[in-house]
């Protein structure tokens, strides 16, 4: 009899290096981590994922109330009006679980961009739904409008914008280079001498109208207590945008991409030009290969500047242990971070 005592002390004991250990892996988790200071929107996350929900169902947390706080004026409704004054919104959501992604692009009248996402990804078998089709169908799936995504301050800068000859925007090589339009293309087998003089006029560098305050995407990664993780991503687009533009917002692999077994990657910047690289998915097939999230966020980056050194942008690089790390060019730029070892969230900086 004296022996089951010592064998039960024992069980106990290897039972609490089993549990000890698994305790030990668990600290890294829960996990989120955003683009920008975007501090309201990570604490969201943060206690929807803390409090047990799914890393989907926390990244559209996040991501709402970015888009309720109108983050910067670049997410959400409110800000960013394109030439024609509209305001339009981008947004995507992946599970790394499941390789579910639901994206809506150029969506008119529903300010929820992110759970709009999120019902393509529920309630249909496609990624990406685009322009007034995309706001029916998440109207018809329960999200409120239609609604009028304009705000005073869009249309107060929009104004403004007009008045100044609609400069600068996104057209080149038209003409009249320095006007509201209409526009017409240059011809160059036919080029007249006005022609030859406004060429070099619409030769601009992308630095006039690609900043932090003109051009901004909330891109979130969650790892939930599971350990499972999910991105997504918010954001009304480039101001004064030609109608119609699609950024890389809602371009899996481009403004975010998780892999369950692996990591994750958020991304911001010039969305025209880093929708080219992929550079989320390139973050990620780099970690899966054993790179580092410093380095694999660097090597993206450097993808992009080798053919385009004037680059504006940034990624944030997460790995299954709960490593992460930036690497941007053309700025300086700054993400959030909030984890079981931190009382608040925390924010990194990360220079060019």
């Amino acid at each position: 009899m004296a022996s089951k005592p010592f064998n039960f002390i024992l069980f106990i004991s290897l039972l609490s290096l089993v549990v000890g250990h698994g305790n030990v892996e668990l600290e890294k988790y829960p996990l989120v981590v955003s683009t920008w200071p975007f501090i309201e929107a990570v604490r969201s996350a943060w206690r929807a994922v803390d409090g047990g929900s799914s890393a989907v169902d926390s990244v559209v947390e996040g991501c709402s109330t970015c888009e309720e706080l109108m983050c910067d004026g670049t997410v959400g409704p409110g800000g960013s009006p394109d030439e024609n004054g509209e305001t339009t919104i981008d947004a995507l959501v992946m599970d790394g679980v499941t390789m579910e992604v639901g994206a809506v692009a150029a969506m008119r009248y529903v300010k929820d961009g992110i759970k709009a996402a999120r019902l393509v990804m529920q309630h249909s078998e496609h990624t990406l739904l685009v322009g007034e089709k995309a706001s029916e169908f998440a109207i018809s799936m329960g999200l409120p409008g239609p609604t009028n995504l304009s705000s005073s301050e869009s249309i107060e800068k929009w104004t403004k914008w007009k008045q100044s000859s609609c400069q600068p925007n996104f057209r080149k090589n038209v003409f009249p280079a320095n006007s509201c339009g209409p526009y017409h293309p240059i011809n160059y087998l036919d080029l007249s001498d006005e022609a030859c003089s406004i060429t070099d006029q619409n030769q601009k560098p992308r630095l006039l109208h690609v900043g932090l305050h003109s051009h901004d995407t909330i891109s979130m990664a969650v790892i939930d207590r599971m350990g499972h993780i999910a991105v997504g991503t918010s954001t009304n687009g480039a101001t004064f945008k030609i109608p119609g533009r699609v950024g890389d917002g809602p371009i899996v692999g481009s403004s975010a991409y998780a892999v369950d077994e692996v990591g994750a990657c958020c991304a911001t910047g010039d969305g025209d030009i880093m929708m080219r690289f992929l550079p989320c998915y390139q973050v990620v097939e780099s970690m899966r290969l054993g790179m580092e999230p410093k380095l694999a966020a660097k090597d993206a980056i450097a993808r992009i500047t080798k053919k385009f050194p004037n680059f504006i942008g940034a990624v944030v690089a997460l790995n299954k242990k709960g490593e992460h790390a930036g690497a941007c060019h053309g700025w300086t730029f700054k993400y959030s971070v909030r984890s079981p070892a931190m009382k608040d969230v925390e924010v990194f900086t990360v220079l060019p």
